[in-house]
């Protein structure tokens, strides 16, 4: 599923943009920053609450197709601007972690399906 298509939903708003395009193939969810390093997957939508400029410097660790800040979180001043540098696609809901990592994981499903 393409990010793009997330944001169709009406669940998600971009906060920031980079490729719309790009491929979400799986979710990882974790706001403790060492661990994501370690155990995201690239080309993951990563669901936290952690909108902080380091968040973004993991993401492109990480090489996650993009980030999701649930409940809400604002994107720090800092981290938009380093998003925008890097390429890194954030989004926002107002869901809760785990009910936005559910709702992105029927998404790439239903995705799958259709292909």
């Amino acid at each position: 599923m393409i990010i793009e298509k997330l944001t169709e939903s009406g669940d998600f708003t971009l906060a920031v943009s980079a490729d719309s395009t790009r491929e979400i193939t799986s979710v990882y969810c974790c706001d403790l920053l060492s661990i994501v390093m370690g155990r995201a997957k690239a080309d993951c939508a990563w669901v936290t609450v952690m909108g902080g400029i380091n968040s973004v410097a993991v993401a492109v660790l990480t090489e996650a197709a993009c980030v999701v800040l649930a409940e809400n979180v604002p994107l720090d001043g800092a981290a938009k601007e380093r998003a925008q540098q890097q390429g890194v696609t954030v989004l926002r809901t107002a869901l809760p972690v785990f009910e936005a990592a559910a709702r992105i994981s029927a998404e790439i499903t239903a995705a799958s399906e259709i292909k």
